[in-house]
């Protein structure tokens, strides 16, 4: 089969990875579609050097803009791109502009589609990627949905037919990430500042967070309480938004640095005292390495992260500063994430179910 893999943000290269190599080894042809949602170097090249990511045979360059003109700039480059390749099946991933947009051309233009981490939900409205996730789930083919409780979602949504069962493709790149940073015993990014288990490590960047100013400064004054240093991996929209705004994002224990390529940051993680995150993807790693989480939002879409008590939902500064310094959670042996194998699972799934 020729399968065309778009994706267009951070979170977006680290599933590709898995997702590459598995169609690589079942002996599937692969092409794959940078919309350049991302487009910082340190949110997408890097990715892709790091993962052993093949380049990209499409580079849309769609770069930063409001929701509408996005997923507008990804569609109307999207129709040439598929009639280039002409894929057996176009797979998009999670809950981006990119995946909305090119699920969306896919659709228009009569080529299967296949939704990675399909029935996710934060039930949510407010958040633009709970649009995103459901109108792709509904569009498309196949649903390759990465737990239990998305499965049951996609049967509450009519979908069960068209879904299936195959584990989180996170959970195997951040396997193998851990089993090479552990290996390599080569540190952490922020050693010499930082001892281990003596800091946080934070990443803040969705827009209810970020783009009201006085949301930021309760957000950037709850950090600063922390009772160890807080380093916030700036994404470049949060600096321009605290700039714009005038909010210091270097108060009390708060400390900023850039993003990390993905194993330093796995690496940092496992060497801090906690995560504190709005995003999705980073709550559950937190959850796989056993690293307790605070996320600054009402609702997560990893409700197994906060059954389990590795995970706290934190709003108002009163609450994230208690959830930062709560005690560490109790061991557990859970794996609802599947065993690392996910990417073989749904490569098979689309070979069996569009092939």
């Amino acid at each position: 089969m020729k399968i065309m893999s778009v994706v267009g943000a951070r979170p977006q290269f680290v599933k590709l990875a898995p997702i590459a190599s598995a169609l690589t080894a079942a002996g599937h042809e692969h092409i794959i579609v940078h919309t350049g949602q991302h487009y910082d170097p340190m949110l997408s090249d890097v990715f892709f050097r790091d993962l052993g990511i093949p380049a990209p045979d499409a580079h849309l360059g769609v770069g930063s803009g409001s929701h509408g003109v996005q997923t507008g700039a990804i569609l109307a480059q999207m129709d040439e791109v598929l009639e280039r390749f002409a894929p057996d099946c176009v797979l998009v991933y999670g809950d981006t502009n990119s995946t909305l947009a090119a699920a969306v051309s896919a659709v228009k233009l009569h080529y299967p589609v296949a939704h990675l981490e399909a029935g996710l939900r934060s039930f949510n409205r407010a958040m633009p990627e709970e649009h995103n996730r459901v109108l792709t789930d509904h569009a498309a083919d196949l649903c390759l949905a990465p737990t239990e409780v998305a499965m049951r979602h996609l049967a509450d949504e009519g979908l069960a037919e068209n879904s299936v069962l195959v584990g989180d493709v996170m959970t195997d790149v951040l396997f193998s990430v851990r089993d090479q940073v552990i290996a390599a015993g080569s540190g952490y990014p922020l050693e010499d500042e930082f001892a281990r288990g003596e800091f946080y490590v934070a990443t803040i960047h969705r827009a209810e967070n970020t783009d009201d100013p006085d949301r930021l400064r309760e957000v950037v004054s709850a950090l600063g309480q922390a009772d160890k240093p807080v380093v916030l991996l700036a994404h470049p929209r949060v600096r321009a938004k605290a700039e714009e705004h005038g909010i210091s994002l270097d108060e009390g224990a708060l400390t900023t640095r850039d993003p990390l390529a993905y194993p330093e940051l796995i690496a940092s993680a496992l060497a801090s005292a906690g995560v504190i995150t709005d995003s999705g993807g980073l709550q559950k790693e937190a959850f796989l390495l056993r690293v307790p989480c605070t996320t600054v939002r009402h609702e997560t879409e990893w409700v197994e992260t906060v059954d389990l008590g590795w995970n706290v939902l934190a709003n108002t500064a009163e609450e994230i500063t208690a959830a930062i310094t709560r005690p560490a959670p109790a061991a557990t042996d859970e794996a609802p994430y599947g065993d690392g194998r996910a990417a073989e699972a749904a490569v098979a799934a689309i070979a069996d179910r569009i092939g």
